[in-house]
């Protein structure tokens, strides 16, 4: 992303004078007396004065910033004072949420009226040329369809913004809105006549006219790779230059831009494009027969390709796909028979010059011929190659799907010259960045250099506050008795917590065994991840008292639940990636090849991190009170679990079950 331009007049936010940070933070100033709950936290004014430094002497910055700091005050202060635009990207929707309509208004109430605006992916706006079209051309079948799309043709009459979240009233896996979204890949440009009024269009200008604007880390590196690939053309991407961005969930940036800068193809992309030019068959009655065979063609050559590629075994349903060659030599009709047709669709489609949806859709057909070249046949070491199926339901196609997908190996020399080197100020903060106190690992991952470093101690007191249990007894997580003595453990545990809990697992089959035995020997409402959309069972764990959730990855991290109702974490092993991942298998051998010990340097570094995390979900404020438990034996008995000890927050640590009883006991 290009710098700020220095020739842009300031905005109007700072055309005012702003407080200074002192005089907003300290004892007595703006802050304490806004009449929020308020105490003041030195930790939260050193970290402010570390991102004015770094914004004004246009430097990057990593900060660690433990929970209970107020870090998204202490970044959105600065980012105002600095008088040019400042980028912040969250990891999650939820926080992006929480800035935009908790923080910011917060801080109008303080400050007045702020230029800020909000950005999400393309897929959660309306496109109205889209809309236009099919209501001109209506060819929709059945009522739910019918229902659907007035719900959305009389709503857009009157939203502002064209987001999706607006719609209550549509099926959260509406078919109809994936046909009418803004996704790019079908998006005219410029040259659409409804350009002007686009709800992307005047997103763009909200941006264009804010000081903050705020985004997620998947629309962030999404748009990146869009303007690397566009070779940074004017009109490439939708986010705006700015001065500065702050990446606050900073820990996941590795996962997140590595998707964005690898390539996929799957059967859905197919059968998509095959749909599409049958809408546009359908709405213009007079286009000539051979386009309905080449859409038929294509989706007959693009089932035989994707039924013919190697079943990846296993629960994960992830393989590396190595092989290519030979499934090349095997199976090479089947792939030139998708290329074949691709390449009739793109010749039936160019006759209908002058035609701008044909234009769109001739576009997506040669960009989808490009990747899935790439994905068989490049030989880039600095990709690994693999294969994903998986089930979905609703919002696309339901059944087994397939995705094959290249991930670059490693994304430091990406980041450091699309990124490091482009943005004057880049900020990486969050609660989990440190292993043993230093910021070697995700520097090193990133390829973040010659960053200055805080670490923000958190504004809780850990060692009264939390207590982290780790039971001798248990053996090895490899052992086939683990998972009965884990649930021994658990069911005492609860006993003693009263539920109240959350138990978090580092696979599905294990959280599934778990809960299976736990049915039979438990009297607590269980919860349990999967049965229910994640915000749904979060809201069920914290109305429904003495509640026990069971969950793996996705609530290890941006989860918090306040107050009594969670008392005690279980986390069942260390949270190791899975060395037979295509991608974790891929990193590890890179650093073995050059020299280094991937265990080391990559599988514990990032698995103290995601237990930083889990554990991170307990204390979430002054007056919450509980017990952390790791029933992987590990910890004690190996070497390398001083690292673990040594990264974690000053808890108070017992090895005795009657120390967790009598933490309860006492208030």
């Amino acid at each position: 992303m290009p710098p700020q331009t220095p020739t842009e007049p300031s905005t109007r936010t700072t055309d005012r004078k702003l407080p200074r940070l002192e005089e907003f933070f300290s004892p007595g100033g703006m802050l304490s007396r806004s009449g929020l709950p308020y105490e003041y936290r030195p930790g939260q004014l050193e970290m402010a004065r570390a991102m004015e430094r770094a914004f004004t002497e246009k430097r990057h910055l990593i900060v660690e910033a433990g929970t209970g700091t107020g870090k998204t005050l202490a970044y959105l202060l600065p980012a105002l004072r600095l008088g040019q635009r400042v980028i912040i990207s969250t990891g999650t929707r939820n926080l992006q949420e929480q800035i935009f309509f908790k923080d910011i208004p917060f801080l109008e109430s303080l400050l007045g009226p702020l230029h800020v605006s909000y950005m999400k992916g393309r897929g959660n706006y309306l496109c109205r040329h889209k809309l236009y079209a099919l209501r001109d051309q209506p060819i929709l079948t059945g009522i739910d369809l019918v229902d659907q799309f007035n719900i959305i043709r009389d709503w857009e009459k009157t939203t502002e913004n064209g987001d999706r979240a607006e719609l209550s009233t549509l099926p959260e896996n509406s078919p109809l809105w994936n046909r009418l979204d803004a996704r790019g890949e079908a998006c005219l440009g410029s040259s659409c006549p409804n350009y002007e009024p686009c709800f992307i269009t005047q997103m763009r200008r909200r941006a264009l006219e804010s000081d903050i604007v705020i985004v997620n880390h998947h629309l962030f590196f999404a748009d990146l790779a869009i303007r690397r690939q566009a070779q940074n053309a004017p009109d490439a991407g939708v986010l705006p230059e700015a001065a500065a961005v702050v990446f606050d969930e900073a820990h996941e940036l590795e996962e997140i831009a590595s998707s964005y800068f690898g390539v996929n193809v799957s059967n859905l992309r197919f059968e998509e494009l095959a749909r599409d030019v049958e809408i546009l068959l359908r709405a213009k009655q007079s286009l000539s027969a051979s386009l309905t065979a080449a859409a038929e063609i294509l989706r007959e050559r693009a089932r035989m390709f994707f039924a013919a590629l190697p079943e990846p075994k296993g629960a994960e349903g992830r393989m590396p796909f190595a092989d290519r060659e030979e499934f090349l030599e095997q199976s090479g009709d089947v792939y030139l028979g998708v290329l074949n047709a691709l390449e009739r669709l793109t010749g039936e489609l160019e006759r209908l010059r002058g035609m701008e949806d044909a234009s769109g859709l001739k576009k997506r057909a040669v960009e989808l011929r490009s990747q899935l070249e790439f994905l068989m046949e490049s030989t880039d070491r600095h990709f690994v190659f693999w294969i994903e199926r998986r089930t979905t339901t609703g919002l696309r196609h339901a059944g087994s799907n397939t995705w094959l997908q290249a991930t670059p190996i490693e994304i430091a020399s990406l980041l450091a010259s699309d990124l490091f080197e482009s943005v004057p100020s880049v900020v990486l903060t969050s609660a989990t960045l440190t292993v043993q106190g230093n910021f070697d690992h995700i520097q090193r991952r990133l390829g973040l250099t010659g960053a200055r470093e805080l670490v923000v101690p958190s504004h809780f007191r850990y060692g009264e506050q939390a207590l982290l249990y780790l039971p001798l007894e248990m053996p090895d997580p490899r052992e086939s008795n683990f998972t009965n003595a884990a649930v021994e453990k658990i069911c005492e545990m609860l006993e003693i917590t009263q539920g109240r809990a959350f138990c978090l697992f580092t696979s599905y089959s294990q959280m599934r065994q778990v809960h299976e035995q736990l049915l039979a020997r438990v009297g607590f409402p269980l919860l349990l991840q999967g049965t229910a959309p994640r915000n749904a069972l979060l809201e069920e764990f914290r109305i429904t008292p003495n509640a026990v959730l069971l969950g793996t990855s996705s609530f290890w991290q941006g989860v918090d639940v306040q107050g009594e109702q969670l008392s005690c974490v279980i986390i069942d092993k260390l949270p190791f990636a899975v060395p037979s991942d295509p991608v974790v298998a891929a990193r590890m051998k890179a650093i073995e090849a050059d020299g280094g010990n991937a265990f080391a340097e990559y599988q514990i570094p990032t698995a103290v991190i995601a237990l930083k995390q889990g554990f991170g979900r307990l204390i979430r404020s002054l007056n919450d009170r509980g017990v952390l438990v790791l029933l992987d034996p590990r910890l004690q008995r190996q070497r390398y679990g001083r690292v673990f000890l040594e990264s974690l927050p000053p808890y108070r640590v017992t090895q005795h079950i009657a120390d967790v009883a009598a933490f309860f006991d006492t208030k």
